[in-house]
């Protein structure tokens, strides 16, 4: 794969000014993580060569002076709210990414539930964590917050909250998703240190907007499409041009709350560290970028990919009709629009003869594949068999699965199952040619390719089935799709499930 972005470098220069911070606060920081520390696809999609897993490593080389606190909103467990690229719970997630960071070797220090009064399925969650060991403590909704000063800053505001007891350099506080309160537990610390008689320090780790790339820079317009349904801006930072005479890019919240930030710093501190809220920040990753063209045609394309994304959302009532107005806002900005995704193109160009559902692939080398609905496939699963053909030399024309395979499953699927779509779907397709591996060279030969589909950009005329999704996502393949649930077979002028 071409690579635009330094991933080494990355890993070096980051976890040297990480150290730096922390010598410059007499040796204890409180560090808010924002995003994912593993699993930031969006990053490596945006940045060719970022590693998703890049800040875990980057962290790794910090570990034994480095402690974990993952932090959950009370409100977020009484809704059970959702992590949508998991599709689980985020109670669930905070023992996920516990067991993630124990299993790396990591020291988590305990879990916070922040924005707490009183909720019984928050007090019902602590007792479930403290059964298997866990150390949990409470954070209190404080009326006012962030921009009553005065009570935040005193013992009935931080002072309330239960101190959360750590005992190594650095401190990093993570969580599931974003308003889980990360900034608020790391001010509450700093606040409960200093009447301790220790002068702890606060630093912001965010990946996007990266600080020193131009405000409307790809990369940069590609956060705000990942974040549309936070309605969160990326803008000129007013504070950090106005210290020092330079420009550097923040994000609204982060630019709106520093005043409160300043004065909380001055009442702990004496006088705040920072002059603006981009100086709170240890990010070094736009110092890592080797390509910028490579980079900036990775976000174009990004955004195209956020926009169907929340185009299906809406279909799917998943979202609000703003967040998908938003994206179009943003593609207007950076200049591009649909047909600058090709396998978008092609995929239609394929409809306007095939009339039904479609499909089309952009492989590494550029090449373009499209397939169409069948009655045994549908156009995922015949696509996905197009292409590990072509990247293993295979003649178009064999037939991979025979039909007399095909006709048994499809009895199960309708006839025993009750399923209403015959058609074999993505992950049928991969378990049916790996059984015939063992006996057929070229389904062997084809299985072989599946690590060439990494990367691989696929369009779809209509919304793929979950299984479907998640298949082309395990393969590293990123999906695109029209927001249509039905399309009409042209064979039979019935309307089926797709």
């Amino acid at each position: 794969m071409k690579y635009g972005y330094d991933n080494e470098k990355y890993l070096k220069i980051q976890s040297e000014h990480i150290k730096e911070r922390i010598a410059k606060f007499g040796n204890k920081l409180y560090m808010e993580f924002g995003g994912k520390l593993f699993d930031d696809y969006h990053a490596s999609r945006v940045l060719p060569g970022f590693e998703p897993d890049s800040k875990f490593k980057m962290l790794y080389q910090l570990k034994d002076d480095l402690e974990i606190v993952i932090v959950i909103s009370a409100v977020d467990i009484e809704k059970n709210k959702i992590r949508n690229d998991l599709g689980i719970t985020y109670d669930m997630d905070v023992l996920r990414l516990r067991d993630e960071f124990m299993d790396r070797g990591f020291s988590v220090n305990s879990v916070v539930v922040t924005h707490y009064n009183g909720q019984g399925s928050a007090d019902a969650y602590r007792k479930r964590l403290e059964r298997m060991g866990i150390k949990v403590y409470y954070h209190y909704t404080i009326e006012g917050y962030p921009n009553n000063v005065a009570l935040i800053d005193s013992d009935e505001g931080f002072g309330k909250n239960d101190y959360i007891e750590t005992s190594k350099p650095l401190v990093v506080v993570t969580a599931p998703g974003p308003g889980s309160g990360k900034m608020a537990v790391c001010l509450s610390q700093l606040y409960q240190e200093n009447k301790r008689g220790t002068k702890a320090g606060y630093a912001k780790f965010e990946t996007f907007p990266v600080w020193s790339l131009p405000l409307n820079h790809p990369v940069n317009i590609a956060y705000e499409a990942a974040t549309a349904d936070l309605e969160d801006v990326n803008m000129i930072d007013p504070f950090h041009l106005d210290a020092y005479g330079e420009t550097a890019v923040n994000y609204n919240r982060d630019i709106e709350i520093f005043p409160v930030m300043n004065a909380l710093f001055e009442d702990i501190y004496g006088q705040s560290p920072y002059k603006s809220p981009t100086d709170m920040g240890v990010n070094m990753i736009g110092s890592c970028i080797s390509d910028d063209a490579m980079c900036r045609e990775a976000s174009l394309q990004e955004i195209i990919r956020r926009y169907y994304t929340a185009l299906c959302k809406f279909a799917d009532g998943k979202t609000t009709e703003a967040e998908v107005n938003k994206l179009v806002l943003l593609m207007k900005k950076a200049g591009i629009t649909t047909a600058d995704r090709k396998t978008t193109v092609a995929a239609h160009e394929r409809l306007e003869k095939a009339g039904g559902a479609t499909a089309a692939i952009e492989l590494e080398d550029g090449t373009i594949l499209t397939a169409e609905t069948s009655p045994l496939l549908g156009p995922s699963a015949a696509l996905l068999l197009n292409a590990l053909k072509y990247l293993g030399g295979i003649e178009h024309n064999v037939k991979l699965i025979p039909k007399t395979m095909i006709a048994p499953i499809q009895k199960t699927k309708v006839t025993y199952l009750h399923g209403h779509n015959p058609r074999l779907h993505t992950d049928e397709v991969l378990v049916t040619i790996s059984m015939m591996s063992l006996l057929d060279e070229n389904c062997k030969l084809a299985l072989d390719q599946l690590p060439k589909l990494k990367g691989a950009q696929v369009h779809s005329t209509v919304m793929l089935s979950e299984v479907d999704r998640k298949t082309f996502k395990k393969l590293g393949i990123d999906l695109t799709c029209d927001p249509v649930r039905k399309i009409k077979d042209p064979k039979t002028c019935v309307e089926e499930e797709l």
